[in-house]
Parts: C-alpha cells; structure tokens; sequence
C-alpha cells in the first residue's frame, strides 16, 4: 500500500481508531453498571446511543464527502471523535456518559464509509473485493484491540482510560490529515442544486440499493445484539475477568482475519453467492453453540467461527455497496453503514431488555436462526443477479492493487 496517495497512514490510523471505539464499551458495561448503579441492559445505552448517532449521521456526511472531498471530510470527522472522547473521560453521571458517545459516534460516522467509498473510487470492481479486505483487517485489528484493551485498562486503571487514549489518537490521526498538502488540495465538486434529501432519493429509487439496506440492517442488528452482550455474558456466568471475557470476544475478530486472507481463493471457489451462504450458516452454528450452554471454553471457537462467518458475509455486502449507485458513491455507501447501526442500535436496545428480562441466551438463539437465514436469501439474490462492472471515476483506478 506504499503507492497509495498522500495521506493514507493517517486514514489507516483514524480508520482503525474508529473501529476500536465502536467496541470498546462492550467489556466495560459491567465496571459501567458498578460506577453507576444501573442493570448491565441500562448501561448498554453507551453502545446503542453511538450506533444510533453514526447511522444517522450518515445521511449528511456521504453527500458532503462526495461534494466536499472524502479525505478532507474524515478529517474533520477524526478531530470530532477527539471532543466525543474527551466528554466521556469527565463523564459524572450515566447520562453524560451516553451523551459523549452519542457525540463520539455522529463524528466517526465520517471516517469509515468515507474511506471505503474513496476506494471505490480508486479500485475496479474486479480487484475490489480484495483491497476492501486490506482496510477490513484495520477494522478487524480495531474491534480487537477495542474489546481486549478496552478490558485490560478498564481493569487496571478504570474505564476512563480507555477514553483518554482514544482522544489522543483521534488527535494525532485528525490532524495529520486535515493538514497534509493533497487533502487540502482535494477539489471541490460544484454544488448541483439538488438537496442531500433530493440525493439520498436517487440512491433509495433504486431496487438492489434498498434490498442492501435491508439486508445490512438486520444483519447489524442481530451480528451486534449477541455480541455487545457477550463479554458480561461470560463475566457473570464464569466468572472471568473483564480482560480474559475481552480476549475470548477478541477472537470475533481473529475469525475475520482468515476471511481477509483468503477471500482470493473463497471467491474463486465458492463465488460471491456461496461465500454468503456459508458466511450465514456458519453465524448460525456459532450462536447456537453460545445459546446451547456448556463450558465457558465453548466461546472461544464459537468466537472465531461467527467472526469468519460474519465478515464472509458482511465483506461480500460491503463490496457489493460500494457499487450500488457508482455516481454517488459517497451516498451510497453512508445509507449502508447508516443502515446497519440504526439495525445495531435497534438491536442492543432489544436485546438489553431481553437479557434483564429472559438471560442472554434466548438472545444467542435469536441471533443464530435470523443470521444463518439471512445469508440464505442474500445469496440466493446474488445468484439472480449478474455481477457488477461498474466504471471508477478519474484516471486513478489502477491506483490501489491488492
């Protein structure tokens, strides 16, 4: 990735942030409950208030990115995350709390869309699936290193921790990029007089773009409600500590990363649609092993199978996002992320009065049987529906090789 234009260490390093601050509050919502008195389902409205802030927040920064410029925008966006984060290290109360995530969350809803919308830019359709796998392992790294760090500081030295050095990267990361000379340089496109609601329109006008939208939601919805809740599941349950609950979570992750670096070979040998089918399935066999009970050591291969099993199926979504509508990609790709936290925010909020109500695994339960027949019907509308070639925009579509 030497070759890529200026700026990208940076976009690497707020990318990866972002995906850690998604994650970070899901080992720390029993420390959470403890600090303010509440459920461990009242403190989750930290992980719900930011997927709700970053859905919504989508429907402005997509069209602004395409207008503006994508990398000048997920700067901005970066030095935001900075002021969310420094709101939630003073944090006195559970409401402030969520408020600074709510704030954290409409900042980063910037950064990542954003980045995967300019490598549509810059990436034939042919070779894209493999370049987003690059930028999938920066998410991947982040989730983990959110989850287990997240546990190891909040253990050692309180959850404040953890917002602290998330401000100070945000700071470091925003500013490299909103100073550095081809951002700024980053042409403005003339206003075409149509209102952002006018563009979202366009791209909702659009069959295949609305099923996406569908289908990310719910896969949000149910991937992100087990998961949120599955480091307090094994800490109540088993008894282990907030960072080994974290690591075990952490192998979510692991499980992507085979998907990243074999997503050459799963193409060529399965196609898109059979990546989808056995992405579902196998999330399927994961939360069912989760929801079966047993030993607390079950988690970790049902970890490492649902996160391959996610991203097979999350990683073929998000491809096929970036070509939904190619002239307004920026859009496009914000209504599918917005999509999939607003479907992540619904969820958390669902599965947070199930747990107090029910336990967490009729949560698991529910995750394994929508999941595995989500992937079904995905893949079974890849199958009536050719493969996109859409054209890249500029002459800079051989920029980035996988």
């Amino acid at each position: 990735m030497s070759r890529l234009p200026g700026g990208v260490a940076a976009l690497a390093v707020v990318h990866f942030a972002s995906s850690a601050m998604m994650r970070v509050c899901d080992p720390m919502l029993p420390a959470l409950a403890q600090t303010f008195g509440v459920t461990t389902g009242r403190a989750a409205l930290t992980v719900s208030s930011y997927a709700i802030a970053y859905g919504l927040m989508q429907l402005f920064f997509g069209p602004l990115g395409d207008r503006y410029g994508k990398r000048r925008l997920i700067g901005f966006a970066a030095l935001g995350c900075v002021l969310g984060n420094l709101l939630a290290l003073v944090a006195v109360s559970l409401e402030m709390l969520v408020a600074a995530r709510f704030l954290a969350g409409a900042a980063a809803a910037g950064i990542i869309a954003l980045v995967l919308a300019w490598v549509g830019d810059t990436v034939s359709y042919e070779d894209r699936q493999a370049v987003l796998a690059r930028f999938l392992t920066l998410s991947l790294g982040g989730m983990i290193a959110g989850q287990w760090v997240s546990g190891f500081l909040t253990e050692q030295f309180g959850w404040r921790a953890v917002f602290a050095v998330l401000a100070l990267v945000f700071l470091v990361g925003g500013l490299s990029i909103a100073l550095h000379p081809d951002v700024r340089r980053e042409p403005v496109q003339p206003h075409s007089g149509q209102s952002h609601f006018r563009v979202i329109l366009q791209v909702l006008a659009v069959p295949w773009a609305r099923w996406m939208l569908l289908v990310v939601a719910v896969e949000g919805a149910f991937a992100f409600s087990g998961l949120a809740f599955l480091p307090a599941y094994l800490v109540r349950t088993f008894g282990l500590s907030l960072s080994g609950a974290a690591a075990v979570v952490a192998l979510y992750g692991v499980g992507g990363f085979f998907y990243a670096f074999a997503v050459r070979k799963m193409v060529a040998k399965l196609g898109e649609s059979g990546i989808a089918l056995a992405g579902g399935a196998a999330m399927t066999f994961a939360w069912l092993l989760l929801a079966a009970g047993g030993p607390w050591t079950l988690a970790m291969p049902a970890c490492l199978i649902g996160g391959l099993g996610f991203y097979m199926l999350h990683g073929t979504l998000q491809a096929h996002a970036t070509q939904m509508v190619p002239t307004l990609r920026g859009t496009s790709v914000s209504l599918f992320a917005m999509a999939m936290f607003l479907g992540i925010a619904a969820g958390v909020a669902a599965a947070s009065a199930a747990v107090d109500r029910v336990g967490y695994r009729p949560v698991f339960l529910a995750c394994g049987l929508v999941l595995g027949a989500l992937g079904a019907a995905f893949a079974f509308s890849l199958r009536a529906r050719p493969l996109p070639r859409g054209q890249t925009l500029g002459d800079t579509t051989k920029t980035l090789r996988p």
